[in-house]
């Protein structure tokens, strides 16, 4: 796990901080930032996403899903738990805090968009980080990969259609070319082009280093996509994080409960189906982690730059890495009797 991945959360919590200062000291430049949109997508933030995106999707590799058919119930229980139950459980979090027990501590405009920021989150499973999860929990490289590839495909047709309709049942207003519009520019092209790049590096087997090296190269500016999109988003928050500070607090709870409850369940299951553990923990590490690069994406071009949809997705990113950090200590702790149950 690289400097960065390990790190993630402090270099997070900086970027927020000079976000705040800069939004305070600067808030003409954050305003002239925000006014470069078309179609209601920031081009400047669709830049930065797309320096995120882009390098994770060349990583995955669409020939794996002929391998489909192997070691199935893995596979099954991947996406049982990230398109059947994950998006609704977080919605139903998102409606229990902030429109039942926090319903004293922030408005209901505001509390209407924190949970769109929470189903963003939820309808959008682990693509990139899954691979360091897999990695450090000793999973099945090759079986991951099928994972990944197979969800990415499915959120390709599923992340707006699902997305929307919970917005919708959430009673928010949801423009529905804008969520297509996003989808397409943050899934579909992403994908596209990253098959597109991958095919162009790997023409034979040998030729997994070229691709190796080219991601490589690439992963600073993934780096500096990410932690500029954050500097902006608090930026344009700043004035109402100044005035309500606890408002970080209150959207990381449900978050909490919601990655917790989620391994929970996606461990629990495993265990029941005695799957092998290199099976088992990058299963549950996709359905518990997010892919929140796209969830703060879509939250900006939906919500705008200035929304409490954007600061749930960036707090998203704040919480994930410690949280799943400690999921990797629990399942390599639990390995020994995990495997017992699996060859009992």
């Amino acid at each position: 796990m690289g400097l960065f991945e390990r790190y993630l959360s402090v270099w997070v919590l900086l970027s927020i901080l000079a976000g705040i200062l800069l939004g305070t000291q600067f808030s003409d430049l954050f305003a002239v930032v925000a006014g470069i949109e078309f179609a209601h997508v920031n081009l400047v933030v669709a830049v930065l996403i797309w320096l995120m995106i882009y390098p994770m999707m060349i990583q995955v590799d669409f020939s794996a899903i002929k391998d489909i058919g192997k070691k199935p119930k893995g596979l099954v229980m991947t996406l049982v738990i990230n398109w059947l139950v994950k998006p609704f459980t977080m919605a139903a979090l998102g409606w229990l805090f902030f429109e039942g027990l926090f319903a004293d501590w922030v408005s209901p405009e505001d509390a209407q968009q924190y949970i769109a920021g929470m189903i963003l989150l939820g309808v959008a499973p682990c693509t990139a980080m899954v691979f360091v999860w897999s990695q450090l929990t000793k999973g099945d490289a090759n079986y991951t990969l099928v994972q990944v590839s197979v969800n990415d495909v499915i959120m390709v047709f599923a992340f707006a259609p699902i997305a929307g309709w919970l917005l919708g049942v959430s009673d928010i207003e949801v423009p529905w070319q804008t969520l297509f519009l996003s989808t397409l520019l943050y899934v579909v092209l992403p994908l596209i082009a990253g098959i597109i790049t991958r095919s162009l590096l790997v023409t034979k087997q040998a030729d997994h280093q070229r691709l190796t090296n080219f991601v490589a190269q690439l992963k600073p500016w993934s780096i500096i996509g990410l932690l500029a999109t954050v500097v902006l988003l608090f930026g344009f928050q700043a004035p109402t994080i100044i005035q309500q500070p606890q408002t970080i607090f209150l959207i990381a709870i449900p978050l909490l409960i919601q990655t917790y409850g989620i391994f929970a369940i996606a461990y629990g299951w495993a265990y029941f189906w005695r799957l092998p553990h290199n099976i088992a923990a990058p299963a549950c590490m996709i359905g518990t982690s997010n892919f929140f690069e796209l969830a703060v994406a879509v939250a900006i071009s939906l919500f705008g730059l200035h929304s409490g949809a954007a600061l749930a997705t960036v707090v998203g990113v704040l919480v994930e890495v410690p949280v799943m950090l400690s999921l990797v200590a629990l399942v390599n702790k639990t390995r020994p009797s995990f495997e017992r149950r699996a060859l009992a």
